[in-house]
Formats: structure tokens, C-alpha cells, sequence
């Protein structure tokens, strides 16, 4: 017998829609979903720019204030176990257990997360007179300098010989996420880095501050231990192949080499700024 809205239906017209199955009736073939909550929620990909891994790099972010109230830390439930035991998450992060292959499918191909995965948003930079006010000691500022591992290194570097901190071009450098800070081992939660947009402008800053600055390039005849006097000194880095930009190179007070007499074209750019920290490091003490 027809209901009052399916004779009301004909009447107008209106075609009738497909049945509703009653609340709680099961479609013939269809099972219900195992309960999500009985196994940890496996994660999709993420963007490397926003994700941390490897334990040195992972713990040094959970150690850092500034994370505080952010990111979702996914972890093997034998890390969760030294997290919590060593109190490792001092700003209140709760691990995610995860499988190990469950995290493996988050990161790039070959990445080493070693149990630790941190999906966090990269880190602010802080501005330049926070780093360079009052002027002393060492400032490393990289002109270009695009591969993460090269970046990461250095951050390494700079923050093992006492660094104030990093000048970084905001248009053109990477992510401090990612290989980049798997590189630097940590280093880029404590080492505070400063974007600008323009590095000529902000020598010219930097040298109203009382900063000098020396920028490397291997085809000049000045030596770097000729060139650095102990003075609040800025290491100006170029990218490989490149080297430092000429207008930049301009606003520095000096140019100068790393000597190489084994008779080696050149060095990693990694590895010559942290040859260029060493003697910049020296060259403080000498004062």
C-alpha cells in the first residue's frame, strides 16, 4: 500500500530515490572494519620538508622549547620505551608507536630514521640582531648553498666551534627539515639561523654592528690565517661551482683562501667551512 508521500511523489512528478537500508542492517558482503583503535594508525607519506629523523636529530627537537605544543612524534615502541624512561620529551610530546616499516614508508628511499620520525613544521629564524648583537665570535652566512647535506653539515660544523649562529638567503636555502637536519646531528635545533632577504644589505648591517667580514674563494692570493685578525668576523660561504656571489664578495673586508698544498682544486663546501671555522675559531683565542 502506498504511503502518503509516495502518492504526494506522483503527483508531482518527483522521482523517488533508492531505499534507505534501516539503521543497523548490514548490506549482503560487507563486513565491518576491524576497531581502529586496536592497532596503531599506520601514516601516510608526508613531505620531507616537514619531517624529522634519526635519533640525535629527533631528540634534539623534542628538547627544544621552541617545539613546544607541536608536531606528532612517531616512534618503534622500543624508543617510546627510552623516551619515556629518560624523560627524552621534556615539552610534553607523546610518542605514536609505529612499526618500523610503517615509518620507513614515510621517508625518502634509504633514509635511516632509526625508530624516531618527528612530522613538526621547520623552525622559525630569528632576526638578524639576535645573532649578531653585541658583536663577538663567529657568524657563518652561506650564499646559495642549496644541497641539505652540505647545509646540514655545516650547521654541524658551526655549531662544534662555537658559532653564534647561521645567515641564511630566505629566497635560497632549504628547509632546515628533512636530510638537511638529519645532517646536522641536532644542530639545527640549537644553533639559531637567520633568513634575509638580501645578503648584500645585511652585510652592510652587520658591518654598523662591528662585524667583519671574510668571504672564501680559492682563487685569490690572501690566505685565511692572513685574513682573519680576531675581530667579531663573519665567514662568507658560496655554493660550489659558483663560490660567493660578486656582489656579495663586495661588501666583504676580505677574500681569502684556504691553502691547499697537497695540490687539490678544492674542497667540499661542507668541509671548507669547517676548516674556515677552526681557524676563525683560532683566531678568537689569539686575541
Amino acid at each position: 500500500m502506498a504511503t502518503m508521500r509516495e502518492r504526494n511523489d506522483r503527483k508531482s512528478g518527483k522521482k523517488q530515490g533508492p531505499k534507505q537500508r534501516p539503521e543497523g542492517q548490514r548490506e549482503r558482503g560487507w563486513s565491518p572494519k576491524p576497531d581502529s583503535d586496536s592497532r596503531p594508525r599506520e601514516p601516510r607519506r608526508i613531505d620531507a620538508d616537514h619531517l624529522i629523523w634519526g635519533r640525535h636529530a629527533v631528540l634534539a627537537a623534542l628538547a627544544n622549547p621552541a617545539r613546544k605544543g607541536m608536531g606528532r612524534l612517531m616512534v618503534t615502541a622500543d624508543r617510546a620505551t627510552e623516551i619515556e624512561s629518560g624523560r627524552l620529551a621534556p615539552n610534553g610530546h607523546k610518542a605514536e608507536i609505529q612499526e618500523a616499516r610503517a615509518l620507513d614508508k614515510l621517508l625518502p628511499p634509504g633514509a635511516a630514521h632509526q625508530g624516531f620520525v618527528f612530522k613538526v613544521a621547520p623552525l622559525d629564524g630569528v632576526a638578524l640582531e639576535d645573532i649578531a648583537h653585541p658583536a663577538s665570535g663567529v657568524i657563518v652566512m652561506l650564499d646559495q648553498i642549496t644541497d641539505p647535506q652540505n647545509v646540514g653539515a655545516i650547521f654541524r660544523s658551526a655549531l662544534a666551534f662555537g658559532a653564534r649562529g647561521i645567515i641564511v638567503q630566505d629566497r635560497h636555502s632549504p628547509a632546515l627539515a628533512g636530510p638537511l637536519a638529519k645532517a646536522s646531528v641536532g644542530a639545527t635545533e640549537r644553533l639559531p639561523h637567520a633568513r634575509v632577504t638580501n645578503l648584500s644589505r645585511a652585510l652592510e648591517k652587520l658591518s654598523d654592528l662591528g662585524w667583519r667580514a671574510v668571504a672564501l674563494d680559492g682563487a685569490t692570493e690572501l690566505t685565511l690565517e692572513d685574513a682573519l685578525d680576531g675581530q667579531p668576523t663573519v665567514l662568507v660561504m658560496g655554493s660550489e661551482g659558483d663560490g660567493v656571489r660578486r656582489l656579495v664578495a663586495e661588501h666583504c673586508d676580505a677574500v681569502a683562501r684556504i691553502p691547499m698544498p697537497g695540490g687539490f682544486e678544492s674542497l667540499n663546501v661542507s668541509n671548507a667551512a669547517a676548516v674556515a671555522l677552526y681557524e676563525a675559531a683560532r683566531a678568537q683565542r689569539r686575541v
